[in-house]
C-alpha cells in the first residue's frame, strides 16, 4: 500500500476511528511526522490534540543503550538496571524533561498538558519502524489510567505489530507488509516536517 502523503494516509484512518466519534478522546501526535496527521484527524471528530514527546535515559557508559525514557507524563525504566546509580538516573530524569518541557514550550506554546486519566487515547504517527517509541510512550501513558489506549498508523513493521497488540486496547495499522524496509518507501511524498509546520499546526489547538 502506497500512499500519496501524510495527508492521504490520515484520511483513511478516519474510517477506522469513526466508532469513538462521539466520545472523549485524545490524540497525541508524534512529532514531527505525526502531527499533520493527527492535525487532520482531531478536526474531523472535534477532538483534542497534544504532543507525545518522549526521550530515551541512556546508559551512563553507553548513551545509545536506553535504560527507561521519560516523558511529559511520567517515566518508565527498564529491568536490569541495578549496576545504575540512581543519583545518575534522577538527574538525567530531570535535565531530560526539561528539554521536553523546553520541546513542548516551542511546539505548542501555551497549551497546558491535558489530563488523560478516564479518556479514550489515540497514538498517531506516520509509521513504526523499530518500535522503541511507540513501545515506551504506551507503558509511560498506562500509568495515567486512560479508558483506551489505540495506536493508529498507516504502515507498520509486521515485527512489531504482534508486541504492541499485547501492550494496548487497539492496533489500526492499514499495512504490515513483509518487505517493509522503512516508513519512507510508502510514501509518494515523505517530505521532512519542520519545526515551524508543527509550531503552525498546535497554535489552532491552544487554550
Amino acid at each position: 500500500m502506497i500512499f500519496e502523503s501524510r495527508i492521504d494516509a490520515a484520511k483513511a484512518l478516519i474510517p477506522y476511528l469513526e466508532k469513538y466519534r462521539n466520545r472523549e478522546v485524545v490524540v497525541l501526535a508524534i512529532p514531527r511526522g505525526g502531527v499533520p496527521m493527527g492535525d487532520i484527524i482531531a478536526r474531523h471528530f472535534n477532538w483534542e490534540l497534544t504532543l507525545l514527546l518522549t526521550k530515551k535515559i541512556g546508559h551512563p557508559l553507553s548513551s545509545e543503550y536506553a535504560i527507561g525514557a521519560v516523558s511529559l507524563y511520567g517515566r518508565i525504566l527498564n529491568e536490569g538496571i541495578s549496576n545504575v546509580p540512581i543519583d545518575y538516573i534522577e538527574n538525567e530524569t530531570l535535565r531530560i524533561r526539561k528539554l521536553l518541557d523546553a520541546r513542548r514550550i516551542k511546539f505548542i506554546g501555551q497549551q497546558k498538558i491535558i489530563p488523560l486519566h478516564g479518556k479514550i487515547l489515540v497514538i498517531v504517527d506516520d509509521g513504526i519502524a523499530t518500535g522503541y517509541t511507540m513501545r515506551v510512550s504506551v507503558e509511560i501513558l498506562k500509568n495515567q489510567m486512560p479508558a483506551r489506549i489505540i495506536i493508529a498508523v498507516p504502515i507498520a513493521s509486521p515485527r512489531i505489530i504482534e508486541s504492541l497488540c499485547n501492550m494496548v486496547d487497539e492496533v489500526i495499522a492499514l499495512d504490515a507488509p513483509e518487505d517493509f524496509g522503512g516508513v519512507g518507501q510508502f510514501y509518494e511524498d515523505f517530505s521532512e516536517i519542520s519545526d515551524q509546520e508543527v509550531v503552525a499546526i498546535m497554535k489552532k489547538y491552544n487554550n
